[in-house]
């Protein structure tokens, strides 16, 4: 096969048995790489109602079909499991260029199944792979973990790893690559480190073959001239993704004080143009990027002076800044930091800290539970020290290590309604009283509440449509418009073909489908047209949705916090607002085909999409 390399590396971690096998070019055809070859061998191979921290969950790592090639910013790889934080299908995508080095190595995905006895690591060098004894690296976090394996095999290898926040099983651990860049979402550094699977580390020299260089090669340069020239691309360049946070506290949908309200007085004093007076130092990218959003940064002042690192992002900065009611960026910085080190999710760490101050400001939590903790608004010492304490799950650490849905389980009084996660998932940094589509977006999305699946904010917030879509005009954001929920369901299709292919969502500032397309049968050799293009990323979204639907999710579990639902918002723009969902879930669930009592895919639209395979598995033996 063009493209891809061809190839899976199945290891078995509690017999140490490691296998090749080719990826069939049917399944490549029809889910193409990255995240949807994952998830046709996660929901094929496992079964509902697992453990998703036991022997039978399967932690799946793939580079994306376009991954490697010199196509712009296409380095991407997908993690894809059963999340412990969720208990229903989890991915993570991550960029810098381990997925592209694992691609090099001779593999496009490995399969972790079992548990190992002892902790390991796995090394795959030019297509050999070894498991090797981690014991020595156990207890140490990312930075030195990196260190010591390069050290050990050179500097030539690329490494993925967890820290002691995965070793511990913080439900929303994450995986961190290049050191720096993070699978953050659903807490699968948790299920990598329930496997006592320490790091991977991959080099390799083998070449990416490419069916048709030449047309590869022009829309190539076609892409790299329009992010040069995009207005929002040049934005990231110069300000990062933290450039958007004026823009969404304007609109009054910048959640602060953990979504008590969506202004938030300060946002000068941690934008990005203060993030960049302050802690920048220079602006760095993923593999084959033109834009270069990430920032390389260092404390320059306060108890912190010296601490570099990268970041933060645009999501980290809102949350522990805003959504903590905390003012200050070099506090911000080193709770990013460390939240990179220990391998933890900063949107979940972070809001999960929001909420923790807002039941401590309503005397649901109090200092004989904190350990004499003042966990208030505003406290940044206190952010540090929880980020310490969740990674380690030492006292209230260990509580917040769950999340904000099983704390609110364990609470009560109440904090349900202020726990700000959809399926588990703790949401990112928009309002969708602000912004109403939005909440849709957030409560439809296969993984939970998440900004990226089908990143309507674009649309919305920043005004700026999406190509990749029929339709990106959104009419009123402050207004439900059952009309726009297409809108919805198109940019999760169409954005899920982008985690297949490996490319960064940005990416959709730049291309239309019909050049995405063109440059997939470029690669490949294969006919691929933009129906093909649409209809992959309808057929993955399914088969993704069906595993949810097989965990026991309905209609149900498409909601968001009732704060969302029943309190308006007290000031700004969309002052008085709350979001009525309930007028936008029929028309998005007609759009996709789903049945709108069940929310389950009908058997027509599986059908339509060549999963007949799935029908019997959601349905029974009797069809709906």
């Amino acid at each position: 096969m063009f493209g891809l390399m061809g190839k899976i590396l199945r290891v078995n971690l509690t017999d140490k048995n490691i296998s090749e096998e080719r990826i069939p070019e049917e399944v490549a055809k029809k889910f193409l790489g990255g995240r949807g070859i994952a998830s046709k061998y996660l929901f094929d191979e496992v079964k509902s109602g697992i453990d998703p921290l036991g022997p039978e969950n399967k932690l799946i790592f793939m580079s994306g079909l376009l991954a490697g090639t010199p196509s712009p910013s296409a380095g991407r790889y997908s993690v894809v499991a059963k999340s412990p934080l969720t208990n229903i299908w989890a991915q993570s995508n991550s960029g810098g260029r381990w997925g592209v080095d694992l691609k090099h190595s001779g593999f496009d995905g490995i399969i972790f199944e079992g548990i190992s006895e002892k902790p390991v690591y796995l090394v795959i060098d030019d297509g050999q792979a070894e498991i090797r004894d981690a014991d020595d690296l156990w207890g140490k976090n990312v930075t030195e973990t990196t260190g010591v394996l390069k050290e050990k095999l050179g500097n030539k290898f690329n490494v993925a790893a967890i820290g002691t926040a995965g070793e511990n099983l913080v439900k929303y651990a994450a995986i961190m690559n290049d050191i720096h860049r993070a699978a953050g979402r659903c807490g699968l550094g948790a299920v990598m480190g329930s496997k006592r699977l320490k790091a991977i580390a991959v080099n390799g020299t083998m070449e990416i073959k490419i069916a048709d260089k030449k047309t590869f090669q022009e829309i190539s340069k076609k892409q790299y001239e329009l992010l040069g020239e995009n207005i929002l691309g040049a934005g990231l360049q110069g300000y990062g993704t933290t450039l958007v946070l004026d823009i969404v506290n304007v609109c009054g949908g910048l959640p602060t004080r953990n979504w008590q309200t969506g202004v938030c007085s300060f946002a000068e004093d941690i934008n990005g143009e203060s993030l960049s007076e302050k802690v920048l130092v220079d602006a760095v990218g993923c593999f084959a990027c033109p834009i270069k959003c990430g920032r390389r940064t260092e404390i320059k002042k306060g108890p912190y002076t010296g601490e570099k690192g990268e970041g933060p992002e645009y999501e980290t900065v809102a949350i522990f800044g805003a959504m903590c009611d905390n003012s200050n960026l070099e506090a911000i910085t080193m709770a990013n930091y460390l939240c990179n080190d220990y391998g933890l999710d900063t949107i979940s760490c972070g809001s999960t800290i929001a909420f923790t101050m807002e039941c401590f400001e309503k005397g649901i939590l109090k200092t004989e539970d904190t350990g004499g903790m003042e966990i208030s608004f505003g406290n940044s010492d206190a952010i540090i020290e929880l980020v310490h304490r969740i990674a380690k799950r030492e006292g209230v650490g260990d509580l917040l290590a769950e999340g904000t849905r099983i704390m609110a389980q364990r609470l009560g009084q109440g904090s349900e309604r202020f726990a700000m996660h959809v399926k588990g998932l703790e949401l990112p940094a928009y309002d969708s009283r602000a912004a109403k589509i939005t909440g849709l977006a957030f409560a439809t999305a296969n993984r939970g509440g998440d900004h990226v699946t089908g990143y309507v904010q674009g649309p919305t917030f920043l005004a700026s449509p999406f190509l990749v879509i029929e339709e990106s005009e959104i009419e009123d954001p402050l207004k439900e418009n059952p009309a726009e929920t297409k809108v919805v369901k198109d940019l999760e299709d169409a954005l899920t073909v982008f985690d297949a292919v490996g490319s960064c969502k940005f990416m959709g500032m730049a291309s239309d489908a019909q050049e995405i397309s063109e440059i997939i049968a470029a690669v490949t050799g294969w006919k691929f047209e933009v129906e093909d293009f649409r209809k992959i990323g309808e057929r993955i979204y399914n088969l993704e949705r069906a595993f949810n639907v097989r965990e026991g999710l309905t209609r149900a579990e498409d909601t968001l916090p009732k704060r969302l639902l029943e309190e308006p918002l007290p000031e700004g723009p969309a002052e008085g607002n709350v979001n009525n969902l309930g007028i936008l879930l029929d028309p998005y669930y007609e759009f996709r085909g789903w049945d709108k009592t069940t929310g389950k895919p009908t058997p027509e639209k599986l059908r339509e999409l060549g999963l007949e395979n799935v029908i019997k598995q959601i349905y029974g033996s009797k069809e709906q």
